[in-house]
Parts: structure tokens; sequence; C-alpha cells
């Protein structure tokens, strides 16, 4: 009789169950490219956050010097220019992939019963998405940088009944200065990002526990109205 060995960590952690439960999953049949938009999401955040901690380590969010940091990171950090493209990038592809994957779950219905808790997530982390592409523009902390914020912000303050409160809540003031920067930074770094990894863990659990919703089929929704 064979004895199957065990790793040392398996052999103390047993993490067969949990790997299981994450890769030996049933696929429904007709899953293509278009089930793939949440993992490739994924896969940018992954790298923001990669290059997002190589970036803070060189960036100052002091209106004094964070231009000049800007600069120090691409002319002077090795591959500074490198990971600030990479981030660049990685987090206009964040907005577009997460934008196409809501809208691929709802218009294929994929937001419905058993999967509307999925759903009310993923909107959430849509919106954070947002959220930290807008507050990571102001930290360049050039003109283009500084009026768009200005744009973004007046926006927020026509809101009806709260507007007010949350333009002076992102400003921290009446106009934009170094408590903006701060509290922009603040948000983009480290706010946020815990905010996207938690709600990532709850939205990857979810996905797990009920599957993924099997891709419509038309000759079937022919077929059925046909035998109406």
């Amino acid at each position: 009789m064979r004895v199957k060995k065990e790793g040392w960590l398996e052999e103390r952690v047993n993490l067969e169950p949990i790997r299981a439960s994450l890769l030996d999953r049933k696929i429904p049949k007709g899953v293509g490219w278009l089930q793939t938009l949440g993992s490739a999401t994924l896969i940018t955040f992954v790298a923001l956050v990669v290059t997002g901690v190589m970036l803070t380590m060189n960036y100052s969010n002091s209106p004094d010097h964070a231009y000049d940091s800007v600069q120090y990171i691409e002319n002077e950090v090795t591959y500074g220019w490198l990971i600030r493209g990479v981030h660049h990038w990685a987090a206009s592809g964040m907005v577009v992939l997460a934008v196409l994957h809501g809208l691929r779950t709802l218009f294929s219905g994929a937001y419905k019963y058993p999967r509307e808790l999925t759903w009310i997530v993923g909107v959430l982390l849509l919106l954070l998405v947002m959220g930290a592409a807008f507050t990571g523009y102001l930290l360049p902390w050039d003109q283009k940088a500084y009026w768009a914020t200005v744009v973004g912000t007046n926006i927020a303050g026509e809101v009806p009944v709260v507007g007010g409160f949350v333009l002076k809540l992102l400003r921290g003031g009446e106009s934009i200065g170094a408590v903006t920067l701060v509290r922009f930074y603040s948000l983009h770094a480290a706010i946020i990002p815990i905010l996207i990894t938690t709600l990532i863990s709850i939205h990857l659990f979810l996905v797990v526990r009920i599957g993924i919703a099997a891709p419509q089929r038309r000759g079937k929704t022919h077929s059925a109205v046909e035998s109406r």
C-alpha cells in the first residue's frame, strides 16, 4: 500500500481543503473571455498595490515638494519612470475593466438571485475604484491635476443637501491646498486600498461560495418562448 507523503506545512496546517474550494470548482458551459474581466481587474489592482508601495517610498505629500518628488521618481529613481508608468496605465485599465465587468454582469443577468449580494459588493467596489482614480489624480500636484481636482470637487459640491459638506470634507477648507493634498494622499494610499482589499475578499468569497452564473443561451430562450 502506497502512503501519500504530505509536506511539512500541509501536515500541520492542512491547506488542501482551502485549495480545493478555490481551484477545484465546476465551471458552467459556455464560459469565455468575458467571464475573465473580474480576474483581469484583480490583476491590475495587484499591480497598483505593488507599484504604489514603491512610489510612496519616494513621494512627498507636501505642496512644496510633491511635484519635485514626482520628477525625482521619473528621472532619478532606478526604473522610476517604468514604475510610475505601470501604475498610471494599471489605474486606467482597472477603471475600464471594472466598468466592463459590471456591464457584463448587468446585461447577462448575473446579478439576479442568488447573487444579489455579490452584485452589491461589486457596485461598492466600482465606486471605490472611481474614488481611487479621482484622489490619485491630484498627487502629481501640477496645473493639470490641480484644475481637474477643482472641477471634480465643484461637481461633488453640487450634490443636493450634502454637497457643501462633501466639498469641505474633500478640500479641507474653502480652496484646494495643503490639507487637500494630504487628505487625497491618505485616501488614495491607505484608506481606499484597505476598503478595496476588504471588499475584494468578500466578493471572492461570495463568488466561490455561490458560484458564477452560467452564460445565457439564445437557443434555450427562443425555445422557451415558443413553447408558451
